[in-house]
């Protein structure tokens, strides 16, 4: 399969992926508003942060080498041999389980059970919805690496969507339940998503007609079970060592990932209501970068992955591979740098009123807008950073990829000291300031290689991080006018003046998108072609 035909393939899994996450994550927002009126700040703290902390580690660490080490490489592989290795997440996420869980357990502070009862019941059965999560990984990666544009993105969704309805049916009926209702809520999430990669697969391997079955690598369920024989080995020993290289690399990822949320899980810099309310804030914060840069970095991830070999150079490789990827690199710096502006500029101006509207007093008040402040600017680095990473570790080799492990071990212990340094001194907003500084350092890392790795060919991708004087006139002007327009209309001079509010924001939006469609031309050409008009992707496939 060709350079053009892996995009056309990258750009309808991104595109599709955008539109669903967008409806099913706009109904998991109204469903999570709505729970929230009905909880304690300390259940959100430890829910939020606690467990979710220790289910998101067991799955981090049991998982992501693998998947990275698995959708890299040639198209071409031994996929017994890769279901086999897949397969070792399951153990691998049962040893992380039982030590974290004895960590959570027995190391951490407990909470008192009279705010919050349950907590040795949620710690046991998070760890164990870790484990079930684990099973489905073989048919996750089997759909990844083929891309089945729509399965990943339904299941996940509708798995969040139910577990919400669950919980919020659960907290009016039976609040004094506590912890059990999110135990039951996350285990039920891991069960369904695992059922419905399941049933899924089971579906079209039960259709030989199918042009997806014919497709697959394996032609029966059974095929996806471990497998022993006596002419080849268990697993592909080249992909082991990389998913070794991976693994190393993963567990400071998760550090500097995770790493406000070990910080007040293990140094107690805030009560559990403080950290509910900056769990909340930074989950709305992160909302943006969840629905659009997130799926548009897996998807390109693959790509790159496919196009690019990373044991040679750029000069060595197939040129129109080598200029479609750099085409690609270059228009998805330009769109992640005009989102993340976007989201700076104006989400400064309308932090409070947002914070208002989905979750009341509790959030409006106290340092909850000064924090989602500080989160739009991270969500311009994230959009930057989820870019350049994708490319960056899809080009790498291993080599590389270990040495850049390195660097992330000296900017985790960094990062950690700067998170418990900056909270000491100006409170939860410090968590955001670090990361930041951590996200910044990690830009510039990918930035440095992504020019290595062109400097000697005539393409020139990090020209996506300049924009036209023009736009960035627009951007000041626009975040001037609205901020103006908070100080006026919002927020304590009832609903009319915020829906002028509203209104002003609207129309400086506006202005500059048109601005943007008028200056930018070359990205508005990608965005037709390639992510805006899915029958083009359908031909290229």
């Amino acid at each position: 399969m060709g350079s053009r035909e892996v995009l056309g393939q990258a750009a309808r899994l991104a595109s599709s992926g955008l539109l669903l996450q967008v409806l099913f994550r706009l109904i998991t927002f109204v469903l999570n508003a709505f729970i929230l009126r009905f909880l304690s700040k300390e259940i959100v703290g430890i829910v939020n942060v606690r467990l979710t902390l220790l289910y998101s580690t067991t799955i981090f660490l049991a998982r992501e080498a693998f998947r990275r080490a698995c959708l890299s490489g040639a198209t071409q592989r031994d996929w017994s041999q890769t279901l086999n290795l897949l397969w070792l997440t399951v153990p691998l996420g049962v040893f992380w389980s039982l030590f974290l869980g004895w960590v959570w357990l027995q190391l951490l502070e407990v909470p008192d059970p009279h705010v919050v009862p349950h907590y040795g019941t949620g710690v046991v059965v998070f760890g164990f919805s870790a484990v079930v999560e684990l099973l489905g990984e073989p048919f996750w990666v089997l759909a990844q690496a083929h891309m089945f544009v729509k399965l990943k993105v339904i299941a996940e969704s509708l798995s969040v969507i139910l577990k919400s309805v669950l919980t919020a049916l659960l907290v009016l009926w039976l609040p004094h339940w506590g912890l059990y209702i999110f135990s039951l809520a996350q285990l039920f999430y891991t069960t369904l998503l695992v059922l419905c990669y399941v049933i899924y697969f089971a579906k079209v391997l039960g259709s030989p007609e199918s042009a997806k079955q014919q497709a697959l690598p394996v032609s029966r369920m059974t095929d996806l079970l471990p497998s022993m024989t006596r002419s080849r080995a268990f697993v592909n020993w080249e992909e082991a060592k990389l998913t070794w290289s991976f693994f190393k690399q993963s567990f400071l990822k998760q550090i500097l990932t995770e790493g406000e949320r070990y910080v007040m899980t293990f140094l107690n810099v805030l009560n559990f209501g403080d950290q509910g309310v900056y769990d909340i804030v930074n989950n709305l914060g992160s909302l943006v970068a969840r629905l659009l840069f997130q799926p548009i970095e897996e998807s390109f991830y693959i790509f790159f992955a496919k196009v690019l070999e990373r044991e040679k150079d750029a000069t060595l490789q197939k040129q129109e591979d080598v200029a479609v990827a750099a085409v690609v690199l270059e228009s998805l710096l330009k769109l992640a740098l005009l989102t993340g502006l976007t989201i700076t500029v104006f989400g400064f101006a309308y932090s409070q009123l947002v914070l208002d509207i989905y979750g009341g007093a509790m959030l409006s008040s106290g340092s909850g807008p000064v924090l989602l402040r500080a989160y739009c600017l991270y969500v311009l680095l994230l959009a930057i950073n989820g870019v350049t990473e994708c490319f960056t570790f899809a080009a790498m080799s291993k080599a590389e990829v270990d040495r850049y492990n390195f660097t992330m071990l000296a900017l985790s212990s960094s990062f950690l000291m700067l998170s418990y340094v900056l909270t000491r001194w100006c409170g939860s907003v410090g968590f955001i300031l670090a990361n930041c500084f951590n996200m910044g350092i990690r830009i510039m890392q990918s930035l440095y290689f992504i020019y290595r790795y062109y400097r000697k060919s005539p393409h020139r991708p990090l020209d996506g991080l300049f924009l036209s004087p023009v736009l960035l006139g627009t951007f000041a002007l626009s975040g001037g006018i609205t901020a103006v327009s908070e100080v006026f209309l919002c927020c304590e001079r009832g609903w009319l003046a915020r829906l002028a509010h509203i209104a002003v924001g609207a129309l400086c939006l506006g202005v500059t998108l048109g601005t943007a469609f008028l200056t930018e031309t070359k990205l508005i050409h990608f965005l037709r072609t390639q992510l805006g008009v899915p029958r083009l992707a359908d031909k290229m496939t």
